[in-house]
């Protein structure tokens, strides 16, 4: 890509110096196409509604500002003159857009320019790097390619000078970051001054960027890391990654300019395998996965089709795939996806069905446990990444929980309970241990996680097995020497409907408040039931918790105003220095109470084991067991079966008639090359193989081995 870099060197400073009022002589067709296609796409972005237009028009003051925007805070954390630069652009929309009621307002023209010569005038920069480099020139390229010749030279010039902070040399524009972003940034700037080279540098560029990398960017598999910290990012860097490039390829298919078929083929395998999932039903991003983002207004809401679309139209590749995902989005068909899938780069995996979804994160020594709370976001995400197993059925049980959430009480983590969190900038930190991982089918996943607090002094081991019906969550060796309470969380989302449980005295729906159940055998609310295997203490607790969206996020418009929501909670309390604790429990989704109370009588798994050595359940009714060896050991699967490895791994078998079927096994620390796996069966024959491990960027990735 270096050799795109100096072309573009020379390129960029072209881009002031080759703009007129029409289109170049010379210029190609294919530059004309492009660029009205673009305007046409910025015009159709939103409909213009009139009574706002006029709102902004009338309260617009002579001197060009807004009065209730705060020109003078350029923090990090407010930044409002992003709202001057989007009142701009929407007036420009009405201005020039076909149909518009204001199309060609003179008056409208002088409020737009007004506008704008106050930004040209004072050029605005804010502490926060993304808005200098991103968000304004993004917007201020957008206002001038939408009124074009309207505008003056001097407005053109000065204009495109900011719009030119986003270019290949600036401090973002990292491959894997936000390069293929910023790049787009520059393709409209070179639109607007009509520059071929430069275009047809930055289309160079982007196709550059779709590849795997075991660096920054797309992971061979298919999730996303934007920096070096290796924290998942698919769900924002690596959906605006795919984003900006489908967007482009859109507009300049059928030029000289298309991108080459290989990278767009890359592209539809990271958006079906990677970004959609990582959501449930492929429409609502998973909590899960997700860092900072979390802490903002509506951040788990349902994900819209220009991105699917956009794929759709610039190749045929597992076009069936994206047609069922566009009709899922857009409510014309029923989710229907059976398909499991772990993330070996990111230490996080997705278990989704046609009524449920679920999902576990883990970190390790080979990245942070979460990301960092840049810009003061997210910052009570300390354990966020701590095991956290998330449970969906709607795709809203979360809907904007976090302001009044309990953050040591996050689904699937086990946390001690401390009287306050530690400071934000000490949030992230390096993973202490090696063993994070998972085996997959495709369909089934067992996962394991020796997990060591980075922040507490507590460490357990804790375990996910997942099947058609049900999962089991198991947790031991749960240790510390601090003489504050454990909690192990089931789940904590939002109140939806009765909550009911069964003791030794009965089934009954709990009131209100906080309970402290003994000898429960299930609990069930919101359609989900949690069973344990035998009777046991656990707390929980149903009603209103308060909040405000200032204790969990910094910027300007999280305010200290008082949130409140009606919560559902179920956790274990473990006890204070705790030694050798456990918990163990299924979770059975998409249940109604009747099936959670026969299911409770009789079913399928049972648990072999679930010790600080060994954690394995087996589900009878699929003939398979899962397990998950912290150290080299054997186990005894039925009568006939017995396996041994002589290193820890995680690994799947299924059997019948006292047979092996086939073996999925996985190496959790990233470090073996091999394994050797020793198996006896119906057959009486001692079989001993040595498995050989995927390495580099496959380290961690299960392999078959029968």
């Amino acid at each position: 890509m270096s050799k795109y870099l100096l072309r573009l060197v020379v390129s960029v400073s072209m881009l002031f110096f080759c703009h007129s009022g029409v289109v170049l002589a010379g210029v190609s067709n294919d530059l004309e196409i492009i660029r009205q296609r673009v305007i046409a796409d910025l015009l159709n972005e939103k409909e213009v509604e009139r009574h706002f237009i006029d709102k902004l028009f009338e309260t617009l003051k002579p001197d060009g500002s807004w009065p209730d925007i705060n020109y003078k805070d350029l923090s990090r954390t407010a930044f409002q003159h992003s709202r001057h630069l989007m009142n701009m652009l929407d007036m420009s929309r009405a201005y020039r857009k076909p149909g518009s009621p204001l199309k060609g307002n003179a008056n409208l023209k002088k409020a737009i320019s007004s506008a704008l010569d106050l930004w040209l005038a004072n050029d605005f920069i804010c502490e926060n790097w993304w808005w200098n480099e991103m968000g304004t020139p993004n917007l201020m390229i957008n206002t001038l390619l939408v009124m074009d010749e309207e505008l003056t030279e001097k407005q053109k010039t000065d204009g495109l000078r900011i719009a030119g902070r986003a270019n290949l040399r600036a401090s973002g524009a990292r491959p894997g970051g936000d390069l293929i972003q910023i790049a787009g940034m520059l393709g409209k700037q070179a639109l607007f001054a009509r520059n071929e080279l430069v275009l047809d540098t930055v289309v160079r560029t982007m196709a550059s960027e779709i590849k795997v990398t075991t660096g920054r960017g797309l992971k061979p598999d298919m999730s996303f890391h934007h920096r070096v910290d290796n924290v998942i990012s698919t769900l924002t860097y690596g959906t605006g990654y795919a984003n900006a490039f489908a967007y482009w390829a859109v507009k300049i298919a059928g030029t000289k300019y298309s991108l080459p078929d290989s990278a767009s083929r890359l592209l539809i395998d990271y958006f079906i395998d990677g970004i959609s999932q990582s959501m449930i039903y492929r429409m609502y991003p998973d909590p899960g996965a997700m860092n900072r983002d979390i802490t903002r207004r509506n951040a788990v809401e349902e994900e819209g089709l220009g991105l699917p679309e956009n794929l759709a139209k610039i190749s045929t590749y597992r076009a069936k795939e994206l047609e069922e995902i566009i009709k899922v989005r857009s409510g014309k068909l029923k989710p229907s996806f059976t398909k499991d899938r772990f993330f070996w780069h990111s230490s996080y995996l997705t278990h989704q069905r046609p009524l449920f979804f679920v999902s576990v994160r883990m970190h390790s020594s080979r990245a942070s446990n979460m990301e960092q709370p840049h810009n003061e976001e997210g910052i009570l995400n300390h354990h966020y990444g701590d095991g956290s197993n998330f449970i969906s059925r709607t795709g809203k049980e979360f809907t904007n929980i976090f302001p009044v959430w309990d953050w040591q009480k996050i689904p699937g983590t086990t946390v001690l309970q401390k009287p306050e969190m530690p400071h934000w900038n000490v949030l992230a930190k390096k993973g202490l241990t090696d063993f994070s991982g998972a085996a997959t089918d495709g369909h089934y996943t067992v996962a394991g996680f020796d997990f060591s607090s980075v922040h507490d002094p507590l460490t357990a081991r804790k375990s996910w097995f997942f099947f058609d019906r049900e999962y089991v969550c198991l947790g031991a060796a749960i240790n510390t020497t601090a003489d504050l309470p454990v909690f192990t969380t089931v789940n904590q989302t939002l109140l939806n409907g009765a909550v009911k449980t069964r003791d030794a005295k009965g089934q009954r729906a709990i009131d209100t408040g906080r309970h402290l159940l003994s000898s429960t055998t299930w609990i069930h609310h919101d359609s989900v039931g949690y069973l344990f295997h035998s009777p046991t203490t656990i707390a929980v607790y149903a009603g209103i918790q308060k909040g405000n969206w200032r204790r969990i996020n910094h910027q300007a418009w999280a305010t200290t105003e008082e949130v409140s929501e009606n919560i559902f909670s179920a956790w274990f309390d473990h006890g204070r220095k705790v030694k050798n604790a456990s918990y163990q429990y299924i979770v059975l989704p998409a249940v109604a109470v009747k099936e959670l109370e026969t299911y409770s009588k009789k079913n399928d798994v049972v648990i072999l084991s679930n010790s600080a050595d060994l954690q394995a359940v087996q589900h009878k009714g699929l003939n398979l067991t899962q397990a998950v060896f912290y150290k080299p050991g054997g186990l005894q699967i039925a009568k006939d079966i017995f396996i041994k490895v002589d290193q820890p791994c995680i690994l799947m078998l299924h059997s019948g008639n006292g047979m092996i079927d086939r073996i999925h096994l996985a190496e959790p620390t990233h470090k073996l090359q091999t394994i050797q796996l020793t198996a006896t069966d119906k057959s009486k024959k001692e079989k001993s193989m040595v498995v050989q491990l995927g390495t580099g960027g496959d380290a961690g990735k299960t392999v078959r081995v029968l």
